[in-house]
């Protein structure tokens, strides 16, 4: 489990301090207070708990944000200037913090530090970004290996989750209930031949390309639960998955969302949609653990954060703000007409 995240002089971060619930973490913030390269920053970490996997740190991290230079990571500054971000985490139920630390330099330096950080066993960590990728499969990899896409790492490596073979034998009864609640909601199943995904129903056998972008989403969720790359003890990292959704979707997706937290999946999802968030107040019992986050820059322009498991107490939020506003303009245009 993820239990908390500090960033100096990174990026858009001049000091952050976040700690994080066990179970689903929202985060809410006008554009540019740094929803996303938080939640970059902790999955590059976690990519490299197993200690199997033989990738510095400072390569993850410049893989997956994709700068001209990882000192570009640096919060900008006049002059030379340093920062770094450290990720915590526990394992189980024991009572120590692990650690694992990034120092950069403008001049392009970087140092590792880590405290236990690396285990031998496997731990899965997913990253689904904004843009769909499974109709884009075919050939990408290839393409990425030859560098001859300029994307972010974040898409080869959900497009390699996606391609982990399904495995053999019954899956268990909660990962079945799951599939059964998103091929309901796609009127299909996932399945993939010669690096191509298709919905396959009834009717037929449907390419990704062809299918509506909401569907393809649901359809990335079933093959990550199908092939197990969303089980207990996995995180999933989730930008905006409102994006493309019709929003009478997004009660399958929050439903999902927290039946995979149940599972034991810790969430971090970082969302602009008022819908989203009301699914995710109105579906939540007390047994669930949903953590609202909110990043804001204070009247000197840094990055603030404040936490809470009341949506209603989330403040500042620009979504419930915005949606005020117009509901005001509304009433006063309709009374104008009285």
């Amino acid at each position: 489990m993820i239990t908390k995240f500090k960033a100096s002089k990174f990026t858009v971060f001049t000091d952050l301090n976040v700690e994080f619930s066990s179970g689903i973490n929202i985060f809410v913030g006008q554009n540019g207070t740094g929803k996303t390269h938080l939640m970059k920053a902790v999955y590059s970490a976690c990519c490299l708990i197993n200690k199997k996997i033989d990738i510095p740190l400072d390569r993850k991290v410049k893989s997956v944000f994709n700068p001209n230079s990882i000192g570009r990571l640096v919060h900008r500054a006049v002059g030379r200037n340093s920062g770094y971000i450290t990720i915590y985490r526990k394992n189980g139920n024991e009572e120590r913090e692990r650690s694992i630390t990034l120092e950069l330099t403008s001049q392009n330096k970087a140092n590792v530090k880590h405290d236990s950080w690396f285990i031998d066993e496997s731990v899965e960590a997913v990253f689904i970004p904004v843009k769909d990728m499974l109709a884009n499969a075919p050939g990408f990899r290839s393409l990425f290996s030859q560098k001859k896409l300029a994307y972010e790492e974040v898409y080869l490596d959900i497009i390699d989750k996606a391609f982990v073979p399904i495995a053999r034998g019954r899956l268990n009864s909660e990962s079945g209930k799951l599939l059964n609640i998103l091929a309901k909601a796609m009127s299909g199943r996932v399945i993939e031949k010669n690096e191509t995904f298709y919905l396959k129903n009834k009717n037929g056998e449907l390419e990704f390309p062809l299918l509506a972008e909401g569907f393809r989403k649901l359809g990335l969720l079933y093959r990550l639960i199908q092939n197990e790359s969303l089980t207990r003890g996995s995180m999933l990292f989730w930008d905006e998955p409102e994006a493309n959704l019709n929003p009478h979707l997004s009660q399958t997706v929050v439903k999902i969302l927290l039946e995979l937290s149940k599972m034991g999946v810790q969430i971090f999802i970082s969302t602009h949609d008022y819908v989203l968030l009301k699914e995710f107040q109105l579906a939540s019992t007390k047994g669930d653990s949903v953590l609202y986050h909110v990043l804001y820059r204070n009247d000197d322009g840094n990055i603030e954060h404040s936490s809470t498991n009341d949506l209603d107490e989330l403040s500042p939020n620009a979504i419930d703000s915005t949606y005020s506003r117009i509901l005001d303009d509304e009433i006063k245009i309709g009374l104008k007409g009285l």
